[in-house]
């Protein structure tokens, strides 16, 4: 039997070459494309082609560009910049966001359409109403916020977390509309033009290897952070650093997904992420950094960022019901294995892009 032919967008990122390898270990045959723009995303290509597997250097939003790709029995979306905070704050303009997030789905889709090729369209947390998730009922703890399963939930959330249900009612961010609207028209392109098309809103995805930055990459950027000493803060929420979110091991998404494209159903939506068994608050995290690297203060900063939100913790148990899927590496996996990462590449925060402060 001929392997199953995977193509990835933006596959020299953390996420995008995670999956590759993941996917290739399970006996598919990968390749991708990716732009280098994201700065440390060319350490990836050399990992990449040792493997076997095929790179091209491109732009996924020139049409062009796609010429120079083979036919491909589904395509991994994996290519777009994640930063809740892109096209308000920073280098990356609007304009420059809508080009890269939601421009590029366009042509992500004609090549579906053209090959009829099916589509693993990977979107985020982000896309649910940032009112409503600031108005969840949560209980203060010492440590981290907590929902409180004994107050009047708001469809969409329950004791597992967050589901497809969820209001994603404006504002939710230009990143999380862009992530949105992408869904909206995959699914249409779906119907219009029979090809499968899964979408899966993703917790925040951790691990070692990520690119580390404060508004992107959290854990991998915290754990680097803390163990050389660089400045670190505790923003909004009174400096407390009690707001929460789950991580998710892309080796276990592209365990969701090989199920997905094995299933030979027609597509859907889920849910992936960690769950409450694997959400931290960042007041967690730096217990877990001040114990492996020793004592490191935060500084508070009270003052309230544009789109951040308390608590946000996917809940996966309609993926688990369809596909017997759960995460199998925990938190502690995660950032066990992003330190001994840190180790190993001691100024992987310059790779990233940064400079200490």
């Amino acid at each position: 039997m001929n392997s199953v032919k995977i193509l990835i967008t933006g596959i020299a990122g953390f996420v995008g070459s995670s999956l590759a390898l993941a996917l290739q270990e399970r006996g598919f045959t990968v390749a991708g494309i990716d732009n280098l723009m994201r700065p440390g995303s060319e350490t990836n290509r050399a990992r990449l082609q040792a493997r076997g597997i095929g790179f091209v250097h491109g732009d996924i939003r020139a049409a062009s560009d796609w010429e120079s790709l083979g036919s491909a029995d589904w395509v991994i979306d994996a290519a777009a910049n994640p930063s809740v905070l892109a096209g308000v704050q920073g280098a990356f303009s609007s304009r420059q966001l809508l080009e890269h997030n939601l421009g590029t789905v366009f042509q992500v889709l004609e090549y579906c359409k053209a090959h009829k090729a099916g589509l693993v369209l990977l979107s985020s947390s982000r896309v649910y109403s940032i009112p409503a998730l600031a108005s969840l009922p949560l209980i203060a703890q010492d440590d981290a916020f907590g929902l409180d399963d004994s107050a009047h939930l708001p469809p969409g959330v329950g004791a597992a977390g967050i589901s497809a249900g969820f209001s994603t009612m404006p504002p939710i961010s230009l990143y999380g509309s862009t992530k949105l609207a992408a869904e909206i028209v995959a699914r249409e392109y779906e119907e219009a033009f029979n090809f499968p098309v899964w979408v899966n809103r993703c917790g925040v995805l951790a691990g070692a290897g990520q690119f580390g930055t404060p508004d992107q990459g959290i854990f991998a950027y915290w754990v680097n952070a803390h163990r050389h000493r660089w400045p670190l803060r505790y923003i909004g929420f009174e400096g407390t650093g009690r707001q929460v979110r789950d991580a998710l091991h892309p080796r276990d998404l592209a365990d969701l997904i090989e199920k997905q494209i094995r299933s030979g159903r027609k597509g859907g939506l889920y849910t992936a992420g960690g769950g409450r068994q694997n959400a931290w608050s960042l007041k967690q995290l730096n217990g877990w950094c001040d114990q492996r690297f020793g004592a490191h203060a935060p500084q508070p900063d009270p003052a309230p960022r544009q789109y951040d939100v308390p608590w946000v913790v996917m809940d996966s148990s309609e993926a688990a019901r369809d596909f017997d899927w759960r995460p199998t590496l925990s938190m502690e996996n995660i950032v066990t294995e992003i330190a001994e990462h840190s180790v190993l590449h001691p100024h992987w925060l310059e790779v990233s892009g940064l400079s200490r402060m």
